[in-house]
């Protein structure tokens, strides 16, 4: 019986390139499936990684090198261009890998899965390419459209962000979207101290940096946290610092009754019970079971008793609870995920204009399902990982037009971290990619001032 031959790095990436484009799977999901399904080591790992977020991080740019050495009437199979794209993606951005010895894997690989004919078209593409020069990004007229292909975002996109947060902010969010993010972790502090936790990870081989934004966090700057004693005893969370300043914007209280309505996987609604040390009560709302399972399982690894999750629409809440049986909310709404690019770089290109729109009304719907269930004088606070104006801003002030009983709470700025607060003016923060290099984030507070 004949074993099936073991895949390659390479060709591991091209297979996950073409399933990515044909199941608009998140990148991040299918890698990190495929990491553990064929238990890669580390430098397999770490290769793997940098070829498919590479590629696709920088594909606009990458078929703008392409374009003028394909010839127009051979229309390329998917996978043949995903190779050609990945190959010139370590030739122009790898130094580390000999252009001999891409070029070679690439041809090697259209032999594989093509025919020589295919073989040919990849060798000669990559040899004129290297022969003749990439052409020049400079030589693209128009400003938008530049930083459009330079830095892999779809021209819509970039123009609707200058238009929000002009040129400079967009140019910088754009560029920043290319780099690799850090991983970074909250600390249980109901379990462990952050010192201790860090004297821990680092006994164990990790280099890690306290973070200068959130007291309970840290980054890792070198090994995968997931995979550390430390997270398998309960003593962190892997959660990005943006989206751990969603539990302070509460400004909770021992022994509240709190709603997380779009709750899963889990990571505020087990940041919220950890603040409560163990008391009051987190309900845990979210559409899917098997995502629910989520949340019960990072609690039960954390130890946390105080939360209790439900399956079902948050637009329905009123169906499940009486009116004011809360003390605060926390709306963390379906949203475009703009702010996440860096580490799910296929959204650039999933994603369309009218997307947008359909997801501002899901968002003003759920605000307005929530909305009566908090109590009087409660705060209702409304977050998105995304950077868009009608999601974010446009969406809140729809909101408040409809909903005299609430106010735009003007405390949030001083339940915040210190660092975080230069950044707040009035009762919501838009964080950028390039703020303090966490994710993209946006954060409003508001309090409930009479009966709905």
């Amino acid at each position: 019986m004949t074993t099936k031959a073991k895949k390659n790095v390479r060709e591991t990436a091209l297979d996950l390139l073409v399933t990515i484009e044909k199941s608009q799977s998140y990148s991040n999901l299918l890698l990190n499936h495929e990491i553990k399904k064929q238990q890669l080591p580390q430098k397999d790992v770490g290769l793997l990684t940098e070829l498919i977020y590479g590629t696709l991080q920088r594909r606009m740019t990458l078929d703008y090198f392409i374009k003028p050495f394909v010839v127009k009437s051979k229309k390329l199979e998917p996978w043949v261009l995903h190779l050609l794209r990945m190959t010139v993606y370590q030739l122009v951005y790898l130094d580390r890998i000999p252009d001999h010895a891409a070029i070679n894997e690439a041809v090697e690989l259209a032999k594989k899965r093509g025919h020589r004919g295919i073989a040919g078209l990849v060798n000669g593409v990559l040899r004129s390419m290297q022969r003749d020069g990439l052409p020049a990004l400079d030589a693209i007229a128009n400003l938008v459209e530049r930083l459009s292909i330079e830095t892999s975002h779809p021209q819509w996109l970039v123009e609707r962000w200058i238009q929000q947060f002009g040129y400079e902010k967009t140019r910088k969010m754009c560029e920043v979207n290319l780099t690799a993010p850090l991983q970074t972790a909250r600390v249980n502090l109901v379990r462990i101290s952050r010192d201790e936790c860090v004297k821990i990870l680092e006994n164990e081989g990790f280099m890690i940096e306290k973070s200068p934004v959130i007291p309970e966090a840290i980054r890792s700057l070198k090994g995968n946290l997931a995979a550390s004693t430390a997270f398998k005893q309960g003593f962190i969370t892997i959660q990005d610092e943006s989206s751990m300043l969603v539990a302070y914007a509460l400004g909770l209280k021992k022994g509240e009754t709190i709603l997380d309505a779009c709750a899963a996987p889990g990571g505020k609604s087990t940041h919220i019970a950890e603040k409560l040390q163990q008391t009051g009560t987190v309900i845990s709302i979210d559409l899917h079971e098997h995502k629910v399972k989520l949340i019960k399982e990072n609690a039960a690894r954390l130890g946390l008793t105080n939360i209790d999750t439900h399956v079902f629409d948050s637009r329905q809440v009123g169906e499940h609870f009486s009116t004011e049986s809360f003390d605060k909310i926390l709306l963390d709404a379906p949203c475009s995920g703009f702010g996440v690019m860096r580490r799910k770089p296929d959204i650039k290109y999933s994603k369309k204009e009218q997307d947008v729109s359909q997801l501002s009304k899901i968002q003003v719907n759920l605000l307005q399902a929530v909305a009566p269930m908090l109590k009087q004088g409660g705060i209702l606070v409304y977050s998105t990982c995304t950077v868009d104006k009608q999601e974010n801003e446009q969406t809140m002030q729809a909101f408040l037009r409809d909903h005299p009983e609430f106010v735009e709470d003007t405390e949030l700025k001083e339940r915040m971290p210190e660092a975080i607060q230069p950044l707040i003016t009035h009762f919501d923060l838009q964080i950028f990619p390039q703020d303090f290099g966490s994710d993209g984030f946006y954060i409003a507070a508001l309090r409930k001032i009479g009966a709905s």
